[in-house]
């Protein structure tokens, strides 16, 4: 990997655009480095994991109204719809089924100095392939680009704490993975970046206070932003530059301002494309710092017996749990049994209390609206804090694996003064946890999400060409999608008419 210095450049130096972010960004993209095995194996993994996911939230509102959204830009050859036979304009796939990923956040994650969910770059990606007609080896290309673009802006630049969304990192990186599925020359990449950056940096008031449906729409909208930025820069069609390092660009007034400095590492000339090793995904549906906890608290339900003798909890943790979806955020509405679902799924004092008294975790049981307003959980949930750990912040930050931690210690303090002490540094998913997600475990999750939703001829056709993506040929890529029955796609809620 090659480190590059990026930092805010006056108008009036001289700033060649080969020194440009963007720039290096796209050369990474054009560069025609055969993809690793390993990589390729994962992405595959990581396609199930999407469709598992999306299976699971086919029928909820949010996904229903993106979907009908798609639904009304028929396009021919186009892109599929998950769900729905047809094809559809390919920008409008990508946003639909990037919300219907997004919509129960329950894919891969990738923690550093920020945080992101690298599936994101495979809705429009894959809808750019369908669109074009490309192969699976070409569809694994780029899919490769995506997930290190991203995962490499991931561990340097942080924008949480600057209050920007962090699907400000994916618009760039879908639009990579584009660039390198359709072989598009680096001067073309270059300005679908720029594009791509320019219309997707947003404030993160979506995952504060009342969190609402935009939190899964965010990214999807990224993806959709990114074919538009591609489209527009084959035309011809450039971008505000150097986006990241202008005067008046993206660090000088959105990130750290004119005197800071990024060190942003990416694959030097012929280097491979292996960022997604370093991923990781989820087991339970819930935000991925609660992975951990979650596992933790199935772990001390039994030493702790009668949960009514409890007096309090406290999670000790990383400064980003703790200010994200501890009580660190002072948001009340992580405390109000009335709150939305991806309100409670941002909520680790909600998720352990239920984890606790249920010793499971479900991706709808566990977020319904009986069961959060249930009294002896509300008296339980309302005594748990949690509290910024300096050690646990450290090892969050830490680049070497085998310490980076996403878990917690927690105490727990019974009526009689007796306090009870565990801790887990990752989820029992995670690589270096004590059940790691291998093929079997993806294919296994596809299978619990897809019951009830997705009939099992069709989970073992979509599976079969799943495992062969690699081996697609140009035009079968159609083919990586799936349908539902009528009445399936009937159970959706009553939506309301809109503009399309």
């Amino acid at each position: 990997m090659k480190t590059h210095t990026v930092r805010t450049h006056r108008s009036a130096e001289d700033f060649p655009r080969h020194e440009h972010l963007a720039w290096r960004i796209a050369e990474v993209a054009t560069d025609p480095v055969a993809v690793p095995e390993d990589t390729a194996e994962m992405i595959v993994n990581r396609v199930i994991d999407n469709a598992a996911v999306s299976a699971a939230s086919l029928i909820r509102r949010p996904v229903a109204d993106a979907r009908a959204q798609a639904l009304a830009h028929p396009y021919a050859p186009g892109s599929t719809v998950v769900g729905v036979g047809g094809t559809w304009s390919p920008e409008w796939a990508a946003w639909a089924n990037g919300v219907a990923v997004r919509e129960l956040d329950f894919h891969d994650t990738f923690l550093a100095a920020e945080y992101s969910h690298p599936g994101d770059n495979i809705p429009p990606i894959l809808a750019v392939a369908q669109h074009t007609g490309r192969s699976g080896a070409d569809l694994i290309r780029g899919l490769a680009t995506g997930y290190e673009i991203q995962i490499d802006l991931v561990r340097a630049i942080c924008l949480h704490e600057h209050k920007i969304d962090h699907v400000a990192h994916l618009g760039p990186s879908a639009a990579a993975g584009i660039g390198t599925l359709l072989g598009l020359d680096t001067e073309t990449v270059y300005q679908a970046i720029g594009q791509a950056l320019h219309t997707t940096t947003a404030t993160r008031q979506s995952r504060k206070g009342e969190i609402s449906s935009w939190k899964a729409y965010a990214p999807a909208f990224a993806g959709k932003m990114a074919v538009e930025a591609v489209d527009r820069a084959m035309r011809g069609e450039g971008a505000p530059a150097p986006i990241w390092e202008g005067e008046d660009g993206v660090i000088a007034w959105l990130l750290g301002g004119p005197h800071t400095e990024y060190q942003v590492p990416l694959p030097g000339p012929g280097e491979a494309k292996r960022a997604i090793l370093d991923s990781y995904t989820k087991e339970h549906s819930a935000e991925y710092q609660s992975q951990a906890p979650i596992d933790l608290a199935r772990r001390m339900r039994g030493r702790v017996g009668d949960l009514d003798q409890i007096a309090s909890v406290v999670l000790h943790t990383s400064h980003h749990t703790h200010y994200v979806i501890g009580t660190g955020s002072n948001d009340p509405q992580k405390f109000d049994p009335h709150a939305s679902r991806e309100t409670l799924d941002h909520s680790v004092m909600y998720i352990f209390a239920v984890a606790l008294q249920d010793g499971t975790w479900h991706h709808e049981r566990s977020y319904a609206p009986e069961r959060a307003q249930r009294p002896d959980t509300v008296a339980l949930w309302r005594k748990i804090s949690t509290a910024e750990d300096p050690e646990w912040t450290r090892r969050y930050h830490s680049t070497d694996p085998n310490e980076k931690a996403f878990g917690a210690r927690a105490e727990i303090t019974l009526e009689s003064g007796e306090v009870i002490v565990d801790e887990l540094a990752v989820a029992d998913a995670h690589p270096l946890g004590a059940r790691p997600f291998a093929r079997e475990q993806y294919i296994e999750k596809f299978r619990i999400l897809a019951e009830g939703v997705v009939a099992s001829s069709e989970q073992d056709r979509f599976l079969a060409v799943a495992q062969r993506i690699p081996d697609l040929k140009a035009g079968e890529l159609d083919q990586v999608t799936f349908t539902v029955a009528d009445d399936v796609l009937a159970r959706t809620p009553q939506l309301q008419k809109g503009l399309f």
